[in-house]
């Protein structure tokens, strides 16, 4: 099935990591996984506090960077570990999926990282990506590991509100991005190494998964989709890493924009803000940058705003 193409924005750089915020040092996660690169910081996980501030994590070097309405970066949290994902509760903490640890929880106000969930059971998570809020509370997060096509071990968790942890799918070829569609009774799952967004529907009880599909196949790029944002209209925004590309397709799945980045193509996850919630702020990894693009419609609220 082919659709036309469709309509092309062009985002603007809204800040950069400064190089005075480059540690002086390498990085074991970075050595790994990007062998020969340094960055600055490695952004992902775009989140705004009710202030403005949006804060994204820098999985490079354990920390946490806050920036302000002017684009300026600050330090909000430095810890052993490799933060990848963070959303945040309307209570004000700040929820992040480490890679190296699992669940974690942060206080805005004096920056401190705790522990909030590192055990599914006995064993330990594979290795978190990225986190949802549901708008009753529940927590959904990924976890990815090394996981792909040769080993589809990644796995979809829900944390509910009240304590009670389900693995909800344990198949998946690398599980990223998440996000619920506006009646909160479908999932939509970036599956990275596959090149693909899955749907993932609930029976109309809301707790059990069936009947799970491929919603978008992608192609091209040197990664997949990595971050996923919903508009309030049902409008699915896919970051995709290694195309320097960030996709808006209809609720029904077809091609909107193409929103290309200006530099670098580490195109990984993205947060409505700005005072209307229609601008498109985009985390470029490869350049450690903060994109944004106006959009015609706005986002949907996040559970932190709720």
């Amino acid at each position: 099935m082919f659709f036309a193409p469709p309509a092309e924005l062009e985002a603007e750089v809204f800040a950069q990591v400064p190089q005075d915020m480059a540690p002086d040092h390498g990085s074991a996660w970075g050595s790994v996984q990007h062998p020969g690169k340094q960055f600055r910081a490695f952004l992902e996980g775009p989140s705004f506090d009710r202030d403005g501030n949006l804060y994204c994590v820098d999985i490079c070097h354990g920390r946490i960077l806050r920036c302000d309405p002017n684009g300026e970066f600050t330090v909000a949290a430095q810890y052993d570990g490799e933060p990848n994902g963070l959303k945040i509760h309307k209570d004000g903490r700040i929820f992040i999926a480490d890679h190296a640890h699992g669940l974690m929880v942060m206080d805005p106000v004096n920056g401190k990282v705790e522990p909030y969930l590192t055990r599914p059971g006995l064993e330990r998570f594979y290795g978190l990506n990225d986190l949802h809020f549901a708008a009753n509370g529940d927590l959904y997060f990924t976890d990815q590991g090394q996981s792909g096509l040769h080993a589809p071990y990644g796995r979809l968790f829900r944390l509910s509100a009240q304590g009670a942890l389900d693995c909800l799918i344990d198949n998946i070829p690398s599980p990223n991005g998440l996000v619920l569609n506006e009646e909160e009774n479908q999932l939509y799952l970036a599956v990275t190494r596959m090149n693909a967004v899955w749907r993932v529907r609930f029976l109309p009880e809301g707790r059990t998964v069936a009947k799970t599909g491929t919603f978008i196949q992608l192609s091209g790029g040197l990664a997949g989709p990595d971050g996923l944002a919903l508009g309030e209209n049902g409008e699915l925004v896919i970051g995709h890493m290694g195309l320097g590309t960030v996709w808006v397709m209809s609720r029904l799945g077809e091609p909107m924009y193409r929103i290309r980045s200006p530099r670098g193509i580490l195109t990984a996850n993205m947060a409505f803000g700005g005072p209307d919630n229609r601008d498109l702020f985009i985390t470029e990894a490869e350049t450690s940058s903060i994109l944004r693009v106006r959009l015609p419609f706005a986002g949907k609220l996040m559970f932190s705003h709720s």
